[in-house]
């Protein structure tokens, strides 16, 4: 039998504590037992636990719903699509519930870290509130592959993103329902990349997140396909990024009615961020570029059909750096491409002489050779193209110039220090 969340809440529900589910019928009675357990004994507060169902394939909506009838306070939600972003969205924009709570069903983090994830929310005090494993005082058990990938995470969207909060990805996390009704409508996401969406649109609305460091041990039969989700990550900041540069997403109405900071325009990113977005953007432009040509040489000959996806992609990464790496908006747009065009043009010629004088001083030069000189000199075109995007093409006006319109169309909002124990 599945139970649906009431579509009249009882009152005085104080927490509804989430555990999205794919395919976890190894694991899900114990689990859930465990928690239902803990929460019992330790936990003062009315609660409930929801396990989101979302698409499973084997037992798994079967155990669900057994737990859901065998455990007071647990309910099973099964939603048809993939996706842990997706089953939040729904049972938390659903829930009756004060505070609302999101756990890996694995409980790789210590329970004990709850009561003090949830103790400011539902004191008014915070807004957010996530588990960190990158915190001084976080105890955490994880091979060297997973440490280092968590942590180069972080660090570019520190960088990129320009963000406070320190550990984005941890599975332990709370947000008071009242602002979990305004950001979630925002949230494109529904996948692995949502609740860091969610973070960076709650920061930049002005809203305040609380930090626990937590005890955590890491899973070794984890499922998580870290290529594909890096890959989409990335994806998901470009995304965030150019939209929040172009005003496109209504954090002011965010601020106006939960934020609790005076309502400014962000700091431009840095330097390093820069160099990142600058990278993040590269490497897409590099795959749209591959999946150009390939569509495109099945049609043209192979030097149109490079040129071509090389133009393209140069058209659009002109206008990805200026949107998400240099935070440009407004007019200027025409200029910025046929000065991206030239910026283009010297790249191409800096890699294409480099080839022509290797061929003039070395007629049967070998593959490898033709390779390193190439690499050599991409690498000088992409030194150059970032200094002369930098210092020319979206150049900052000096101090004390006349003051220029607005580089933004719609006022965005200042970042929010977040919290930490």
């Amino acid at each position: 039998m599945t139970h649906e969340p009431s579509p009249h809440p009882a009152p005085l529900l104080a927490l509804d504590v989430v555990v999205p589910v794919y395919n976890e019928q190894a694991t899900l009675d114990t689990s859930i037992r465990r928690l239902h357990a803990y929460l019992s004994a330790d936990v003062r507060y009315s609660w409930r636990i929801t396990i989101a169902d979302n698409a499973s394939t084997d037992a798994t909506p079967a155990l669900a719903d057994a737990l859901a009838a065998d455990l007071p306070h647990v309910v099973a939600v099964h939603l048809p699509l993939k996706g842990r972003g997706r089953a939040l969205k729904l049972v938390w924009g659903t829930s009756p519930a004060e505070v609302l709570v999101y756990l890996d069903e694995d409980l790789s983090t210590d329970l004990a870290a709850l009561p003090p994830l949830v103790a400011p929310l539902l004191s008014g005090h915070s807004d957010l509130a996530i588990g960190t494993r990158l915190g001084r005082s976080s105890r955490v058990a994880r091979g060297g592959k997973r440490e280092f990938i968590s942590r180069s995470y972080n660090l570019l969207l520190r960088r990129a993103m320009s963000v406070g909060f320190s550990d984005a990805q941890c599975g332990f996390k709370a947000i008071r329902r009242d602002v979990a009704q305004r950001l979630l409508p925002l949230v494109e996401d529904d996948g692995w990349f949502f609740d860091t969406e969610l973070l960076i649109l709650a920061e930049r609305a002005g809203l305040r997140i609380h930090e626990i460091p937590v005890d955590w041990v890491d899973d070794p039969d984890s499922s998580v396909d870290i290529v594909r989700t890096a890959t989409d990550d990335l994806k998901g900041m470009l995304r965030v990024g150019t939209n929040l540069a172009r005003g496109r997403i209504p954090l002011e109405s965010v601020y106006a009615e939960l934020g609790r900071r005076p309502f400014a325009p962000p700091r431009p990113p840095g330097f390093f961020g820069q160099v990142l977005r600058f990278g993040i953007v590269g490497a897409l432009s590099t795959a749209a570029y591959a999946l150009l040509y390939l569509v495109l040489q099945s049609a043209l000959s192979a030097q149109v059909a490079n040129l071509a996806a090389l133009l393209l992609t140069a058209i659009a990464n002109t206008w990805a750096n200026r949107r998400f790496t240099f935070g440009v908006d407004g007019p200027g747009m025409v200029k910025h491409q046929f000065q991206g065009l030239v910026v283009f043009g010297i790249a191409w010629a800096l890699t294409s002489g480099s080839l022509a004088v290797l061929h003039a001083a070395v007629p049967h030069a070998s593959a490898q050779l033709q390779l390193l000189v190439l690499t050599a000199a991409n690498l000088v075109a992409t030194l150059l193209r970032f200094v002369l995007l930098r210092l020319w093409v979206f150049r900052r006006p000096r101090v004390g110039a006349a003051p220029v319109p607005s580089t933004t169309s719609t006022p965005t909002l200042s970042l929010t220090s977040t919290e930490s124990e």
